[in-house]
């Protein structure tokens, strides 16, 4: 669950950050405004486990630091950073 005290998000976004395969996912979708799927990520990732990716970005949606958006003409859906995600790499780069 999501905290609603500042200071605990803070510590879990930071963990987030350190973590090799979620900022990885972070940098790259940061560099792709129109997203990327979970195909291409995984590939980014070069870890060649679908599940491992899955379960990344569904932590990361849970935290609201990246959408998934469906694409109803049969591409595949893409993940985009939210505005907590595009906030999260800005202090990180400060």
């Amino acid at each position: 669950m999501w905290s609603s005290d500042p200071k605990d998000q803070e510590r879990v976004l930071q963990k987030v950050v350190r973590e090799k395969e979620f900022g990885g996912i972070l940098a790259a979708l940061a560099s792709n405004q129109s997203g990327l799927s979970n195909a291409q990520i995984d590939k980014m990732l070069r870890n060649n486990s679908q599940w491992r990716t899955l379960w990344y970005l569904r932590e990361l949606t849970a935290l609201d630091v990246v959408e998934y958006k469906a694409d109803l003409f049969g591409e595949p859906g893409r993940y985009i950073l939210t505005e907590r995600g595009k906030a999260l790499l800005a202090k990180v780069a400060d």
